[in-house]
């Protein structure tokens, strides 16, 4: 079988110097008659895999992070040549929805024991994702990560804890199989795997042979509401949140307000009001982890679920306080208004 790795020599977090020798060392060399080829600018990897379908190379191998994948996935859907992962970005969602280790030797392990499976893919007005595609506040922050000279998961939460508390939510409209809905929403992500990257899990229940997209709506919220949303996030619970409304479908199209940012696999890019996302049942091969076990790993422990509950009923507690004082507040101007007439 002949086995292509493609590598960006620049992106993620992780030096890459030392993989070729990596993977001399460890690929199956009974099974593999493997070659290297570097990226030279935004969008080669794209060219580089299509190529190589083309020539009819069994497997293509992204070396590198999410933005990386894409661009090798989008070069390799609706082919017979499949595509493996070693990660080495600073968020890796779609290896860690696999179960693609970090570690490069077992990541090679993986790939020597060929088990490729026919996989979803998806389409953001035309633009192929594998992982998520969203707007509102995640694609505001993908905008402002990507300029930043910074990367990885402290970055991103800095990001998030200096701009989430002065971001506005947007009305969307959406529309689906069952109908048109409306919501004030934070953000809304499609998602066709389960995690943004570094275990934020934005959908837990989300598949890849579903042939469904995992929509998400997250509400407005405050900021004793914060906490909350932040552990049900990487507690693969963000799906049980009040402030998070979730649904599956095979298409949804969803008008805002205004154009603006978007972002697709985490790289951002202005799209106008209207946003068509729809979902290509098993239009890309991949070489997956067989070896693990999806249920287990989305299952939150029995502690996490406490702190859940916990946090859940601090904030329900936190929300009828404040009803009853805006009631009370009420009843006192109400008061007041009758005692001075």
């Amino acid at each position: 079988m002949k086995v292509l790795f493609i590598m960006n020599p620049v992106s993620g977090s992780v030096k890459k110097s030392g993989i070729p020798k990596l993977i001399d060392r460890y690929i199956d060399k009974d099974l593999f008659e493997y070659n290297i080829r570097y990226t030279e600018r935004a969008g080669h990897a794209e060219e580089i895999s299509r190529e190589a379908a083309d020539a009819g190379t069994d497997i293509v191998v992204a070396v590198g992070g999410d933005g990386t994948i894409n661009e090798v996935g989008r070069g390799l859907i609706q082919t017979d040549t499949a595509m493996a992962i070693i990660p080495c970005g600073s968020g890796n969602g779609l290896a860690r929805h696999l179960s693609i280790p970090v570690n490069i030797h077992k990541s090679l392990e993986i790939i020597n024991k060929g088990q490729i499976h026919a996989l979803d893919y998806c389409t953001i007005n035309g633009h192929p994702f594998f992982c998520t595609c969203g707007m509102g506040f995640d694609a505001f922050i993908s905008q402002k990560f990507a300029s930043s000279k910074r990367r990885g998961p402290l970055k991103y939460l800095e990001e998030v804890l200096l701009e989430g508390l002065r971001y506005q939510p947007e009305t969307y409209r959406i529309e689906d199989e069952s109908g048109l809905h409306r919501y004030s929403a934070y953000l809304v992500t499609c998602a066709n795997a389960s995690q943004y990257g570094n275990n934020a899990y934005i959908a837990p229940q989300a598949s890849m042979s579903d042939g469904l997209l995992d929509v998400i709506i997250m509400e407005p919220f405050g900021f004793l509401d914060a906490p909350q949303v932040s552990f049900d996030l990487m507690n693969k619970t963000l799906d049980r949140s009040s402030k998070v409304k979730t649904f599956k479908a095979k298409r949804v199209t969803i008008h805002r307000q205004s154009e603006g940012p978007v972002h697709f696999d985490g790289d951002p890019l202005i799209m106008g009001k209207e946003i068509e996302v729809d979902v290509v049942k098993h239009g890309i091969r991949m070489v997956c982890n067989t070896e693990a076990e999806d249920k287990e790993s989305l299952s939150p422990n029995p502690i996490q679920n406490a702190v859940s509950e916990l946090l859940n009923d601090i904030t329900d507690m936190h929300s009828s306080l404040r009803h009853k004082s805006r009631n009370m507040m009420a009843f006192n101007k109400k008061l007041w208004r009758k005692l001075t007439r």
